[in-house]
Protein backbone atom coordinates (compact mmCIF):
# COMPACT_ATOMS: atom_id res chain seq x y z
CA UNK A 1 0.00 0.00 0.00
CA UNK A 2 1.17 3.32 -1.08
CA UNK A 3 -1.04 5.30 1.99
CA UNK A 4 1.56 5.94 5.05
CA UNK A 5 -0.31 6.86 8.29
CA UNK A 6 1.25 9.78 10.60
CA UNK A 7 3.71 8.44 12.91
CA UNK A 8 4.98 5.78 11.29
CA UNK A 9 7.13 6.67 8.91
CA UNK A 10 6.52 10.52 8.09
CA UNK A 11 4.08 11.72 5.53
CA UNK A 12 5.70 13.21 2.44
CA UNK A 13 4.77 16.56 1.19
CA UNK A 14 6.41 20.15 2.34
CA UNK A 15 4.52 20.16 5.13
CA UNK A 16 5.06 17.35 7.14
CA UNK A 17 8.51 16.42 8.84
CA UNK A 18 10.84 13.59 10.03
CA UNK A 19 9.96 12.96 13.63
CA UNK A 20 6.58 11.54 13.37
CA UNK A 21 4.87 13.74 10.89
CA UNK A 22 3.88 16.14 12.88
CA UNK A 23 4.03 20.19 12.06
CA UNK A 24 6.52 21.94 14.26
CA UNK A 25 5.38 25.10 12.62
CA UNK A 26 2.52 25.14 14.92
CA UNK A 27 3.01 25.40 18.99
CA UNK A 28 1.98 22.70 20.97
CA UNK A 29 -0.57 23.66 23.91
CA UNK A 30 2.46 23.66 25.74
CA UNK A 31 4.52 25.89 24.14
CA UNK A 32 1.38 28.18 23.83
CA UNK A 33 1.05 28.10 27.84
CA UNK A 34 5.13 29.03 28.28
CA UNK A 35 4.49 32.36 25.62
CA UNK A 36 1.38 33.69 27.26
CA UNK A 37 2.99 33.53 31.23
CA UNK A 38 4.17 36.23 32.89
CA UNK A 39 6.85 37.00 34.03
CA UNK A 40 6.64 38.91 37.24
CA UNK A 41 6.97 36.75 40.00
CA UNK A 42 10.29 35.10 38.59
CA UNK A 43 8.83 32.38 36.32
CA UNK A 44 10.76 31.38 33.26
CA UNK A 45 9.73 32.38 29.81
CA UNK A 46 11.37 31.59 26.66
CA UNK A 47 13.73 34.22 24.97
CA UNK A 48 11.13 35.25 22.19
CA UNK A 49 12.76 38.89 22.24
CA UNK A 50 8.81 40.52 22.55
CA UNK A 51 9.09 41.08 26.47
CA UNK A 52 12.71 42.26 26.05
CA UNK A 53 11.53 44.72 23.59
CA UNK A 54 8.84 45.61 26.22
CA UNK A 55 11.25 46.25 28.81
CA UNK A 56 13.63 48.67 26.58
CA UNK A 57 10.73 51.08 26.01
CA UNK A 58 8.97 50.71 28.01
CA UNK A 59 7.57 54.51 29.27
CA UNK A 60 8.90 53.92 33.00
CA UNK A 61 12.42 53.52 31.28
CA UNK A 62 14.88 56.20 32.87
CA UNK A 63 18.39 57.08 30.85
CA UNK A 64 20.17 60.45 30.96
CA UNK A 65 18.47 62.40 28.86
CA UNK A 66 15.69 59.94 28.70
CA UNK A 67 12.16 60.46 28.92
CA UNK A 68 10.68 62.21 31.30
CA UNK A 69 8.44 60.84 34.07
CA UNK A 70 4.84 61.50 34.51
CA UNK A 71 3.42 64.92 36.17
CA UNK A 72 0.17 65.28 38.11
CA UNK A 73 -1.08 68.54 38.56
CA UNK A 74 -1.77 69.71 42.33
CA UNK A 75 -5.00 69.73 43.54
CA UNK A 76 -6.99 72.83 42.59
CA UNK A 77 -5.83 72.54 38.92
CA UNK A 78 -2.36 74.12 40.13
CA UNK A 79 0.60 73.54 38.19
CA UNK A 80 3.02 71.16 39.01
CA UNK A 81 5.48 74.41 38.22
CA UNK A 82 3.87 76.66 40.40
CA UNK A 83 3.88 74.87 43.24
CA UNK A 84 7.72 74.32 43.27
CA UNK A 85 7.93 78.03 43.54
CA UNK A 86 5.55 77.82 47.23
CA UNK A 87 8.59 77.01 49.38
CA UNK A 88 10.13 80.13 48.18
CA UNK A 89 6.91 82.43 48.39
CA UNK A 90 6.55 81.27 51.99
CA UNK A 91 10.15 82.11 52.74
CA UNK A 92 9.72 85.75 51.36
CA UNK A 93 6.90 85.95 54.00
CA UNK A 94 9.07 84.66 56.47
CA UNK A 95 11.75 87.36 56.09
CA UNK A 96 9.71 90.27 55.16
CA UNK A 97 7.93 89.53 58.87
CA UNK A 98 11.19 89.11 60.46
CA UNK A 99 12.43 92.08 58.94
CA UNK A 100 9.18 94.32 59.69
CA UNK A 101 8.73 92.86 63.46
CA UNK A 102 12.42 91.77 64.50
CA UNK A 103 12.12 89.54 67.70
CA UNK A 104 15.67 90.67 68.61
CA UNK A 105 15.24 94.00 69.12
CA UNK A 106 14.92 94.29 73.05
CA UNK A 107 18.00 92.01 73.54
CA UNK A 108 20.86 93.48 71.45
CA UNK A 109 23.93 93.76 74.13
CA UNK A 110 26.28 95.80 71.70
CA UNK A 111 27.20 96.92 68.28
CA UNK A 112 28.98 95.14 65.72
CA UNK A 113 32.51 95.30 65.40
CA UNK A 114 33.40 97.83 61.90
CA UNK A 115 35.11 95.96 58.97
CA UNK A 116 37.30 98.22 56.93
CA UNK A 117 40.06 97.39 54.82
CA UNK A 118 42.59 99.50 52.48
CA UNK A 119 42.47 96.91 49.42
CA UNK A 120 45.65 98.95 47.71
CA UNK A 121 47.21 102.07 47.46
CA UNK A 122 47.82 103.86 44.39
CA UNK A 123 50.85 107.29 44.31
CA UNK A 124 50.04 109.30 41.19
CA UNK A 125 52.61 111.98 42.66
CA UNK A 126 55.00 112.18 45.65
CA UNK A 127 52.09 115.00 46.44
CA UNK A 128 49.30 112.80 47.16
CA UNK A 129 48.44 109.47 48.15
CA UNK A 130 45.39 107.97 47.25
CA UNK A 131 43.92 104.72 49.74
CA UNK A 132 41.32 102.50 47.97
CA UNK A 133 38.70 101.19 51.24
CA UNK A 134 36.19 98.86 51.23
CA UNK A 135 33.61 98.20 54.10
CA UNK A 136 32.81 95.11 55.12
CA UNK A 137 30.74 95.24 57.96
CA UNK A 138 27.15 94.52 58.19
CA UNK A 139 26.71 98.34 59.35
CA UNK A 140 28.03 101.96 58.13
CA UNK A 141 30.88 103.38 59.04
CA UNK A 142 32.02 107.01 58.93
CA UNK A 143 35.52 108.16 58.68
CA UNK A 144 36.51 111.08 60.97
CA UNK A 145 40.00 112.01 60.64
CA UNK A 146 43.27 109.78 58.12
CA UNK A 147 46.70 110.35 60.49
CA UNK A 148 50.10 109.66 57.63
CA UNK A 149 52.56 109.05 60.37
CA UNK A 150 50.98 109.80 63.22
CA UNK A 151 49.99 113.21 62.05
CA UNK A 152 46.40 114.47 61.32
CA UNK A 153 46.08 115.47 57.38
CA UNK A 154 43.08 117.37 55.75
CA UNK A 155 41.29 114.32 52.90
CA UNK A 156 38.99 114.21 50.60
CA UNK A 157 37.08 110.98 50.14
CA UNK A 158 34.76 109.96 46.98
CA UNK A 159 32.12 107.02 45.97
CA UNK A 160 30.30 106.75 43.04
CA UNK A 161 31.42 110.42 41.98
CA UNK A 162 30.19 111.67 45.01
CA UNK A 163 31.73 113.34 48.25
CA UNK A 164 31.27 111.74 51.36
CA UNK A 165 32.67 110.29 54.53
CA UNK A 166 30.21 107.66 55.33
CA UNK A 167 30.49 103.98 53.82
CA UNK A 168 27.54 101.76 53.76
CA UNK A 169 27.87 98.32 53.68
CA UNK A 170 29.90 96.77 50.85
CA UNK A 171 30.63 99.95 49.45
CA UNK A 172 33.99 100.88 48.59
CA UNK A 173 35.56 104.64 48.04
CA UNK A 174 38.69 106.52 47.70
CA UNK A 175 40.36 108.44 50.30
CA UNK A 176 42.83 111.46 48.88
CA UNK A 177 45.13 112.73 50.89
CA UNK A 178 47.70 115.65 50.06
CA UNK A 179 50.60 114.82 51.89
CA UNK A 180 54.49 114.70 50.37
CA UNK A 181 56.21 111.58 50.81
CA UNK A 182 60.06 110.23 50.09
CA UNK A 183 60.23 107.45 47.50
CA UNK A 184 61.45 104.37 49.38
CA UNK A 185 60.58 105.59 52.89
CA UNK A 186 57.70 103.31 54.61
CA UNK A 187 54.64 105.13 55.84
CA UNK A 188 52.17 104.38 58.04
CA UNK A 189 48.52 105.07 57.64
CA UNK A 190 45.63 105.20 59.74
CA UNK A 191 41.51 105.75 59.34
CA UNK A 192 40.29 107.13 62.53
CA UNK A 193 36.13 106.17 62.85
CA UNK A 194 33.28 107.61 64.14
CA UNK A 195 33.50 104.76 66.82
CA UNK A 196 37.14 105.44 67.55
CA UNK A 197 37.88 102.67 66.45
CA UNK A 198 41.77 102.44 64.12
CA UNK A 199 42.39 101.24 60.78
CA UNK A 200 46.48 100.90 59.80
CA UNK A 201 47.98 100.32 57.10
CA UNK A 202 52.05 100.46 56.01
CA UNK A 203 52.79 101.56 52.81
CA UNK A 204 56.61 99.83 51.96
CA UNK A 205 59.11 101.09 49.58
CA UNK A 206 56.44 103.59 48.14
CA UNK A 207 57.14 104.34 44.18
CA UNK A 208 55.40 106.52 41.58
CA UNK A 209 52.66 105.03 40.20
CA UNK A 210 51.78 106.42 36.77
CA UNK A 211 48.70 104.64 35.64
CA UNK A 212 48.37 103.46 32.52
CA UNK A 213 49.36 104.77 29.42
CA UNK A 214 48.94 104.33 25.35
CA UNK A 215 52.78 103.73 26.10
CA UNK A 216 52.67 101.58 29.17
CA UNK A 217 49.97 99.56 27.49
CA UNK A 218 51.74 99.19 23.90
CA UNK A 219 54.75 97.73 26.42
CA UNK A 220 52.54 95.26 28.41
CA UNK A 221 52.02 93.76 24.89
CA UNK A 222 55.30 93.86 24.21
CA UNK A 223 56.10 92.07 27.10
CA UNK A 224 53.32 89.44 26.90
CA UNK A 225 54.34 88.59 23.49
CA UNK A 226 57.98 87.85 24.79
CA UNK A 227 56.99 86.29 27.92
CA UNK A 228 54.09 84.44 27.02
CA UNK A 229 53.39 83.69 23.01
CA UNK A 230 57.01 83.56 21.93
CA UNK A 231 57.97 80.46 24.78
CA UNK A 232 54.92 78.36 23.84
CA UNK A 233 55.96 78.61 20.00
CA UNK A 234 59.49 78.19 20.59
CA UNK A 235 58.18 75.37 22.79
CA UNK A 236 56.05 73.83 20.25
CA UNK A 237 58.60 73.34 18.05
CA UNK A 238 60.05 70.00 19.19
CA UNK A 239 56.52 68.54 17.44
CA UNK A 240 58.92 67.02 15.00
CA UNK A 241 61.02 65.27 17.37
CA UNK A 242 58.50 64.36 19.74
CA UNK A 243 56.51 62.12 16.55
CA UNK A 244 59.76 60.11 15.94
CA UNK A 245 59.86 58.92 20.04
CA UNK A 246 58.78 55.68 21.00
CA UNK A 247 55.38 54.69 22.73
CA UNK A 248 57.05 54.69 25.59
CA UNK A 249 59.12 57.65 25.78
CA UNK A 250 56.19 59.33 24.32
CA UNK A 251 54.37 58.66 27.40
CA UNK A 252 57.12 60.09 29.14
CA UNK A 253 56.91 63.30 27.80
CA UNK A 254 53.17 63.54 28.34
CA UNK A 255 53.89 62.81 32.29
CA UNK A 256 56.49 65.48 31.88
CA UNK A 257 54.02 67.36 30.94
CA UNK A 258 51.67 66.72 33.85
CA UNK A 259 54.43 67.44 36.13
CA UNK A 260 55.19 70.76 34.49
CA UNK A 261 51.19 71.02 35.18
CA UNK A 262 51.28 70.42 38.18
CA UNK A 263 54.42 73.12 39.29
CA UNK A 264 52.02 75.93 37.91
CA UNK A 265 48.74 74.44 39.55
CA UNK A 266 50.68 74.47 42.90
CA UNK A 267 52.54 77.75 41.94
CA UNK A 268 48.80 79.44 41.16
CA UNK A 269 47.05 77.92 44.10
CA UNK A 270 50.10 78.95 46.88
CA UNK A 271 49.89 82.35 45.31
CA UNK A 272 46.28 82.46 45.14
CA UNK A 273 45.72 82.11 49.36
CA UNK A 274 48.14 84.60 49.39
CA UNK A 275 46.22 87.20 47.43
CA UNK A 276 42.83 86.13 49.46
CA UNK A 277 44.59 87.11 52.31
CA UNK A 278 44.19 91.02 50.70
CA UNK A 279 40.12 90.88 50.07
CA UNK A 280 38.05 92.18 52.22
CA UNK A 281 36.50 90.00 55.15
CA UNK A 282 32.91 90.12 53.09
CA UNK A 283 34.13 88.34 49.90
CA UNK A 284 35.30 85.43 51.99
CA UNK A 285 38.76 85.28 50.39
CA UNK A 286 39.54 81.55 50.92
CA UNK A 287 36.79 80.13 49.95
CA UNK A 288 36.29 81.97 46.64
CA UNK A 289 39.58 80.71 46.27
CA UNK A 290 38.25 76.85 46.42
CA UNK A 291 34.93 77.93 44.59
CA UNK A 292 37.25 79.28 41.51
CA UNK A 293 39.36 75.88 41.74
CA UNK A 294 35.96 73.32 41.34
CA UNK A 295 34.18 75.58 39.45
CA UNK A 296 37.15 75.59 36.94
CA UNK A 297 37.28 72.14 37.27
CA UNK A 298 33.94 71.03 36.51
CA UNK A 299 33.32 73.76 33.48
CA UNK A 300 36.76 72.16 31.86
CA UNK A 301 35.25 68.79 33.18
CA UNK A 302 32.00 69.46 31.08
CA UNK A 303 33.76 69.75 28.05
CA UNK A 304 35.65 67.54 28.27
CA UNK A 305 32.80 65.18 28.99
CA UNK A 306 30.62 66.79 26.10
CA UNK A 307 33.91 65.87 23.84
CA UNK A 308 33.68 62.22 24.82
CA UNK A 309 30.38 61.32 24.34
CA UNK A 310 30.53 62.85 20.55
CA UNK A 311 33.87 60.25 20.40
CA UNK A 312 31.27 57.73 21.96
CA UNK A 313 28.83 58.27 19.22
CA UNK A 314 31.17 58.15 16.55
CA UNK A 315 32.71 55.17 17.76
CA UNK A 316 29.25 53.52 17.93
CA UNK A 317 28.58 54.02 14.71
CA UNK A 318 32.03 52.75 13.47
CA UNK A 319 33.40 56.02 12.81
CA UNK A 320 36.29 57.33 15.55
CA UNK A 321 37.26 56.13 19.31
CA UNK A 322 36.22 56.65 22.40
CA UNK A 323 37.44 59.16 24.82
CA UNK A 324 38.66 62.42 24.47
CA UNK A 325 40.31 62.97 21.10
CA UNK A 326 43.90 63.65 21.52
CA UNK A 327 43.48 67.01 19.17
CA UNK A 328 40.49 67.78 22.13
CA UNK A 329 43.12 67.11 25.19
CA UNK A 330 45.57 69.35 23.41
CA UNK A 331 43.53 72.43 23.52
CA UNK A 332 42.86 71.72 26.89
CA UNK A 333 46.11 71.92 27.95
CA UNK A 334 46.76 74.66 25.91
CA UNK A 335 43.58 75.98 27.89
CA UNK A 336 44.85 75.46 31.17
CA UNK A 337 48.53 77.31 30.85
CA UNK A 338 46.36 79.75 29.38
CA UNK A 339 44.66 80.49 32.60
CA UNK A 340 47.53 80.56 34.25
CA UNK A 341 48.99 82.81 32.10
CA UNK A 342 46.18 85.01 32.34
CA UNK A 343 46.51 85.32 36.26
CA UNK A 344 49.99 85.89 35.83
CA UNK A 345 49.67 88.55 33.31
CA UNK A 346 47.21 90.24 35.65
CA UNK A 347 50.26 90.33 38.32
CA UNK A 348 52.42 91.88 35.55
CA UNK A 349 49.67 94.92 34.73
CA UNK A 350 49.35 95.61 38.31
CA UNK A 351 52.60 95.44 39.38
CA UNK A 352 53.34 98.12 36.08
CA UNK A 353 50.28 100.66 37.38
CA UNK A 354 51.48 100.37 40.80
CA UNK A 355 54.90 101.06 40.02
CA UNK A 356 56.35 97.76 41.43
CA UNK A 357 57.91 96.34 38.53
CA UNK A 358 61.76 96.88 36.99
CA UNK A 359 61.82 94.72 34.23
CA UNK A 360 65.48 93.68 32.41
CA UNK A 361 66.77 91.80 30.33
CA UNK A 362 67.50 89.15 33.03
CA UNK A 363 63.67 89.29 34.43
CA UNK A 364 62.64 88.62 30.30
CA UNK A 365 65.18 85.31 29.99
CA UNK A 366 63.91 83.88 32.84
CA UNK A 367 60.36 84.10 31.84
CA UNK A 368 61.05 83.03 28.33
CA UNK A 369 63.07 79.67 29.75
CA UNK A 370 60.32 79.13 32.70
CA UNK A 371 57.53 78.90 29.69
CA UNK A 372 59.22 77.45 27.09
CA UNK A 373 58.27 74.39 28.96
CA UNK A 374 54.98 74.98 28.43
CA UNK A 375 55.41 74.09 24.53
CA UNK A 376 55.51 70.58 24.64
CA UNK A 377 53.02 70.11 27.41
CA UNK A 378 50.77 71.75 24.34
CA UNK A 379 51.84 69.49 21.48
CA UNK A 380 52.75 65.98 22.90
CA UNK A 381 48.58 64.86 23.00
CA UNK A 382 48.83 65.47 19.06
CA UNK A 383 52.45 63.61 18.74
CA UNK A 384 50.47 60.33 17.30
CA UNK A 385 48.28 60.15 14.33
CA UNK A 386 47.48 62.36 11.93
CA UNK A 387 49.24 65.87 12.05
CA UNK A 388 46.98 68.76 13.02
CA UNK A 389 46.85 72.04 10.36
CA UNK A 390 49.24 74.66 10.88
CA UNK A 391 45.71 76.70 12.05
CA UNK A 392 45.46 74.68 14.97
CA UNK A 393 48.88 74.80 16.04
CA UNK A 394 48.45 78.19 15.84
CA UNK A 395 45.05 78.11 18.01
CA UNK A 396 46.71 76.34 20.48
CA UNK A 397 50.05 78.82 20.66
CA UNK A 398 47.56 81.52 20.66
CA UNK A 399 45.27 80.14 23.50
CA UNK A 400 48.47 79.05 25.73
CA UNK A 401 50.38 82.39 25.51
CA UNK A 402 48.27 85.30 24.56
CA UNK A 403 45.97 85.31 27.70
CA UNK A 404 49.07 87.29 29.34
CA UNK A 405 49.10 90.32 27.60
CA UNK A 406 45.10 90.41 28.06
CA UNK A 407 45.92 89.69 31.70
CA UNK A 408 48.41 92.62 31.48
CA UNK A 409 45.62 95.04 30.11
CA UNK A 410 43.11 94.13 32.84
CA UNK A 411 45.74 94.06 35.72
CA UNK A 412 46.53 97.79 34.66
CA UNK A 413 42.95 99.51 34.24
CA UNK A 414 41.46 96.98 37.39
CA UNK A 415 43.42 96.09 39.96
CA UNK A 416 42.06 94.05 42.71
CA UNK A 417 43.03 91.17 44.73
CA UNK A 418 39.35 89.45 44.31
CA UNK A 419 39.79 89.30 40.99
CA UNK A 420 43.36 88.35 40.87
CA UNK A 421 42.74 85.38 43.25
CA UNK A 422 39.95 84.25 41.47
CA UNK A 423 42.29 84.11 37.95
CA UNK A 424 44.57 82.51 40.10
CA UNK A 425 42.05 79.81 41.10
CA UNK A 426 40.63 78.86 37.90
CA UNK A 427 44.27 78.09 36.50
CA UNK A 428 44.42 75.53 39.49
CA UNK A 429 41.34 73.84 38.50
CA UNK A 430 41.86 73.79 34.91
CA UNK A 431 44.83 72.00 35.20
CA UNK A 432 43.66 69.70 37.95
CA UNK A 433 41.23 68.51 35.38
CA UNK A 434 43.80 68.21 32.30
CA UNK A 435 46.14 66.28 34.29
CA UNK A 436 43.45 63.99 34.76
CA UNK A 437 42.69 63.51 31.53
CA UNK A 438 46.38 63.29 30.27
CA UNK A 439 46.73 60.27 33.18
CA UNK A 440 43.59 58.76 31.30
CA UNK A 441 45.76 58.96 27.88
CA UNK A 442 48.52 57.62 29.13
CA UNK A 443 46.86 55.03 30.95
CA UNK A 444 45.07 53.49 27.81
CA UNK A 445 48.26 53.39 25.76
CA UNK A 446 50.09 51.76 28.69
CA UNK A 447 51.31 51.68 32.64
CA UNK A 448 51.17 55.27 33.92
CA UNK A 449 53.28 54.40 37.43
CA UNK A 450 56.58 53.13 35.43
CA UNK A 451 59.44 54.10 36.63
CA UNK A 452 60.53 56.15 33.27
CA UNK A 453 57.27 57.86 33.51
CA UNK A 454 57.38 58.69 37.91
CA UNK A 455 61.18 60.06 36.72
CA UNK A 456 59.36 62.58 34.16
CA UNK A 457 56.94 63.72 36.34
CA UNK A 458 59.52 64.15 38.75
CA UNK A 459 61.44 66.07 35.93
CA UNK A 460 59.15 67.95 35.22
CA UNK A 461 58.67 69.51 38.61
CA UNK A 462 62.06 70.01 38.99
CA UNK A 463 62.79 71.80 35.81
CA UNK A 464 59.87 74.03 37.02
CA UNK A 465 61.18 75.05 40.10
CA UNK A 466 64.54 75.87 38.77
CA UNK A 467 63.30 77.98 35.95
CA UNK A 468 61.45 79.63 37.99
CA UNK A 469 64.35 80.35 40.29
CA UNK A 470 65.11 83.30 37.13
CA UNK A 471 61.75 84.94 37.66
CA UNK A 472 61.62 87.63 40.27
CA UNK A 473 59.88 90.92 40.57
Amino acid sequence: MSDRRDGEGGASGPDATQDGGRNTDQPTDRERTETTERTNGGTDRPNDGRADTIERTGPAERTDGGTAGATTDLPLGIPSWLGALVPLLLLAVVVGGFVLFPPFAGVQSGEPLPDVSVSHVTLPSDERVVLHVTNSGAEPVTVSQVLVDDAYWDFRMTAGGERTRTLTPMQSATITVPYHWTPGWDLDVALVLDSGATVHHAIVAPRPSPGMTPGILGTLAVVGLFVGVVPVALGMLWFPFMRRLSDRWLHAILVFAAGVLAFLAFDAGFEAFEVAAEIPGAFEGPLLVVVGIFGALLLVQSVSAWQSGRADDGAADGEGRSGVSPLGLAYLVALGIGLHNLAEGLAIGSAFALGRVSLGAFLVVGFMVHNVTEGPAVVAPVARGERPSLWHFAGLGLLAGAPIILGGWIGGFAFSPTLGALFLAAGVGAILQVNWEIAGMVRRGGHLASATNLLAFLAGLVVMYATDLLVTL
